[in-house]
């Protein structure tokens, strides 16, 4: 499995791809998976549901390879996993619980699960005082531990504007919540988030 693809060798599995290859698609799915599972997934906070929208995802990216033109591939399938994940709430209507994916074993401390439940609650409701590009270069940077540089490639931006706009959020979030607790967050995440 190839985890690092050269800008030939990405172009290659690319010019294949838009020729039905599947096997090429393949091999840029096992590039990029993980990443697109992990921005929808921080973005959903639930399992079952960010394994469905990945699967979309990916099935757009093949069904629509003919639209992607020269430029970044990975800026492309965020744009893809961006417009998959807000199709989807859409069409549910509220009638998906996010809180639903905080399923914690017998063994878990119930105080810590309520005190963890509040700062979630707490964050989405922050985090709706922003808007979507934003919310998403937090997620790449805090959560997914991208540097400026890997997250401006992503969202295909300059890297400046990536810091800036990064701060900005930061400015943003620390008049709504005690920036600790944000910061803190994914440690809670990782420790309440389901496993494979």
């Amino acid at each position: 499995m190839v985890n690092i693809l050269d800008i030939e060798q990405e172009a290659a599995l690319i010019a294949a791809t838009k020729k039905r290859d599947a096997e090429a698609f393949g091999s840029l799915y096992d590039v990029f998976v993980k990443k697109i599972y992990d921005f929808v997934y921080y973005k959903t906070l639930n399992k079952e549901v960010a394994e469905d929208i990945v699967s979309l995802v990916f099935t757009k990216a093949w069904q629509k390879i003919d639209q992607f033109k020269e430029g970044n591939f990975a800026a492309w399938l965020y744009k893809i996993a961006r417009n998959t994940i807000v199709d989807y709430y859409r069409q549910e209507k509220g009638n998906v619980n996010i809180d639903d994916c905080w399923d914690l074993s017998d063994g878990h401390d119930f105080l810590a699960k309520v005190d963890t439940d509040l700062h979630l609650e707490r964050l989405k409701e922050v985090f709706t005082t922003l808007n979507s590009r934003d919310r998403d270069i937090l997620i790449m940077r805090f959560w997914q531990e991208l540097s400026f540089a890997e997250i401006a490639e992503r969202l295909d931006k300059k890297e400046g504007a990536v810091k800036m706009a990064c701060g900005r959020a930061l400015s943003h979030l620390q008049t709504k919540m005690p920036l600790v607790a944000f910061l803190l967050l994914p440690a809670i995440i990782n420790i309440c988030k389901r496993t494979n």
